[in-house]
């Protein structure tokens, strides 16, 4: 008998618990409309560069917000996974329920992640709903993120140090159809912050500014 055949499926006895407050009366709490902004996009993009700039803006503006950072849940929430294209998805797929409970909460995520496939952000987007969800590119080529190289995986990847680095031996599909697109090769990060509080007023997340 195997492992499986011993524990049964979670789903088989667990029932999800009503709670009495909920997501609406979470987010009047806070004066905001809860949304999860997932910027995708290369290693060295911009990516956590533009989410913290992001949300020391949203702090300045009184607004309740949290970074979930693919190199931080790397290093606690899923240290347990490696990068094949399996481990990958379950990276977005926990990424995803993290943020589905901040939203939940009220807050405005914000979400630093390569998920290269997209398959795995149409995953997350679903797992969020639709109307939570804002797709957000960090548009810059490979020749551009590879010069850069702030933490130098790149080397390591050309080195057969690092396997399966998104870009070099693992693929990356850009979005087809962003909610925005923010040119690091092009636009400040100050402009692109900006075109992000933009979108977030577009769509009534915040006040007219």
């Amino acid at each position: 008998m195997s492992d499986d055949d011993r524990v049964p499926h979670a789903g088989s006895h667990v029932h999800a618990q009503h709670l009495t407050v909920d997501r609406a009366q979470r987010a009047a709490l806070k004066g905001q409309q809860p949304c999860v902004i997932w910027m995708t996009g290369l290693s060295g993009a911009g990516k956590s560069t533009l989410a913290n700039l992001l949300e020391s803006r949203l702090a300045a503006l009184g607004r309740h917000s949290y970074i979930l950072d693919g190199d931080n849940l790397r290093h606690r929430l899923n240290r347990d996974l490696g990068f094949s294209e399996v481990d990958r998805t379950e990276n977005i797929r926990r990424a995803a329920e993290v943020a589905r409970l901040m939203i939940d909460a009220g807050l405005i995520v914000v979400v630093a992640l390569i998920s290269p496939l997209r398959a795995d952000r149409q995953m997350a987007r679903e797992i969020l709903q639709q109307d939570a969800f804002l797709e957000v590119f960090i548009d810059a080529p490979l020749a551009v993120t590879e010069a850069r190289d702030p933490k130098g995986l790149y080397k390591k990847a050309r080195a057969g140090q690092i396997k399966q680095f998104t870009g070099i031996d693992a693929p990356y599909e850009a979005p087809l159809a962003a909610d925005l697109v923010i040119d690091t090769c092009h636009l400040s990060a100050e402009a692109g912050v900006s075109a992000l509080l933009d979108l977030l007023v577009r769509r009534g997340v915040l006040p007219n500014r």
